[in-house]
């Protein structure tokens, strides 16, 4: 254990999605997103996270319980994109093999991608308006919503990859936060297109003017684990990215992991997952602190600069995230002496 510090080495944070707030669905509208979000936010500082999220209740989609909107948001907005398929385009994006767990596309690609009626920094400051403090603000990766889309225009995963890229680029540069997070949980299975992913989430990466993170996981559909694969043959992935520290899934992935970790370059940080949301258990102080200091012990106690959940939350009752979080600060304190 490390001695007691004014200020933690470790930070803690959490991934994006929050429980869903039942009044919020009951009676959604502009006011109560935003008294939702001061909640969730506020909720998250109480239990004394040093840089909370924003829960992304106003991406929820009732229609899209599986993945909580989170695509369907930013593949709704942007433009090119036609969000009316029919049979027979569902029935070519069935032949996408990877994506078998989508019985259709959430969109076909009928035109060039562009701004369309996304505004990242509105949402942004509509959080940051109730924050009192540090926020960090998530969008979903190029590549992730690439490959939920039927390509009809491009017809090249790089040039879609790479337009949405340019797209999101063009509207991180100002956000009213203190870190920006791109999300990936598709990659993590399909190494051979990491050059790909990586080129398209570093033109996001660039134009960010604060903390950048990435966050990367093997999958969260309705709580499941839909990737297949490991860190060890995405080590060259993650050291090209242009990020300050990664966001990993951890917290249930086998021991060979947290070796190849080794690897990664050290300026880049490493966010540890040491909260499993796939399940209801509520971790304990003393095995969060034990699984910071397993991976210390494999990565160097310097190589870590962040703690958190996993993912998002959205699939957990609040009753039970809310003690995850509070564990998830008490287990880092626990592991530094504080």
């Amino acid at each position: 254990m490390q001695k007691k510090t004014d200020s933690p080495s470790i930070l803690t944070t959490t991934v994006g999605s929050y429980s869903p707030i039942d009044w919020l669905a009951a009676l959604p509208s502009e006011q109560a997103v935003i008294d939702a979000t001061e909640v969730v936010i506020q909720t998250q500082r109480r239990f004394g996270i040093d840089l909370p999220t924003d829960g992304e209740l106003y991406r929820f989609d009732v229609n899209h319980p599986d993945t909580n909107g989170m695509i369907e948001y930013f593949i709704g907005r942007l433009g090119g994109i036609d969000t009316r398929v029919g049979m027979s385009d569902a029935r070519a994006f069935q032949q996408k093999q990877e994506m078998s767990f989508r019985r259709k596309p959430a969109g076909v690609v009928r035109d060039a991608i562009g701004e369309g009626s996304l505004d990242l920094y509105e949402a942004c400051a509509r959080s940051a308006s109730v924050a009192q403090g540090p926020l960090k603000f998530t969008l979903t990766s190029p590549y992730m919503l690439a490959r939920t889309l039927l390509d009809n225009h491009y017809d090249d995963l790089e040039a879609l990859c790479l337009a949405i890229g340019d797209a999101l680029a063009e509207q991180v540069a100002d956000l009213p936060c203190a870190c920006v997070q791109v999300d990936e949980a598709n990659v993590p299975g399909s190494p051979e297109n990491a050059p790909i992913a990586q080129a398209a989430i570093n033109r996001i990466l660039d134009k960010v003017k604060v903390e950048k993170a990435v966050h990367f996981c093997f999958g969260n559909y309705g709580g499941q684990t839909i990737q297949k694969g490991a860190w060890k043959p995405l080590v060259d992935f993650l050291n090209g990215l242009h990020a300050d520290h990664l966001v990993l899934e951890l917290a249930h992935r086998p021991d060979s992991d947290l070796e190849a970790l080794k690897e990664i370059s050290p300026h880049i940080k490493l966010g540890l997952g040491v909260i499993d949301i796939k399940v209801n258990h509520v971790e304990t102080a003393d095995e969060v602190a034990a699984r910071i200091e397993k991976a210390a012990k494999a990565v160097g106690p310097e190589r870590i600069g962040w703690v958190h959940p996993d993912c998002g939350f959205w699939m957990l009752k609040r009753s039970i995230v809310e003690r995850k979080i509070e564990n998830l600060v008490l287990g880092r304190d626990k592991y530094l002496g504080r």
